[in-house]
């Protein structure tokens, strides 16, 4: 149970989100589709009250004189570049952007940018959580990867052992 409600707690932490808690759910012990199936849910909790009442938190926050600059300013750029997005290609791009699994993208700043262009909940729902999905197979593929050349390491420190054990008998 710890394992669990560990992989699922920090597949809702800002920045960490699923590429973070799917490894350390995994490493814990959880089978990967486990690990996937509760990073992806962990990561998609925080989406809708993020997309409800981001922007009202944001604008509460920019309305503060002495430490709301920062939150305006995002404001201004938000409502300029949603001028310029082509409405066609917002699918693609929200999903995209959510599903790289790098610093600086995932569900939270996805939320961000939608809440920015002022998207409504099922405009923005959708490609948020698809590009979560889409990043849990890419980040399982590199855990695979990684173990996948661990093991070859491993393969190859054998083999050298067994090498040099047959040479010192010889």
């Amino acid at each position: 149970m710890k394992k669990i409600l560990t992989t699922l707690l920090i597949s809702m932490v800002p920045v960490i989100e699923l590429r973070g808690a799917l490894p350390v759910g995994y490493a814990q012990g959880l089978e990967l589709w486990q690990s996937a199936v509760l990073s992806v849910v962990g990561n998609l909790i925080p989406v809708p009250f993020l997309l409800f009442f981001g922007m009202k938190v944001l604008k509460w926050l920019s309305s503060y004189e002495k430490f709301g600059k920062p939150f305006r300013l995002i404001l201004e750029k938000g409502k300029s570049k949603a001028e310029k997005i082509n409405q066609n290609a917002l699918f693609l791009g929200l999903m995209g952007f959510v599903a790289v699994p790098l610093p600086g993208t995932g569900a939270w700043t996805g939320c961000l940018v939608a809440m920015v262009l002022q998207l409504k909940f099922k405009k923005a729902f959708p490609p948020s959580a698809l590009g979560v999905v889409v990043s849990a197979f890419i980040v399982c593929g590199v855990v695979l990867l990684i173990e996948s050349g661990a093991d070859w390491l491993r393969f190859l420190v054998d083999v050298k052992d067994s090498s040099e054990a047959v040479s010192a008998s010889l």
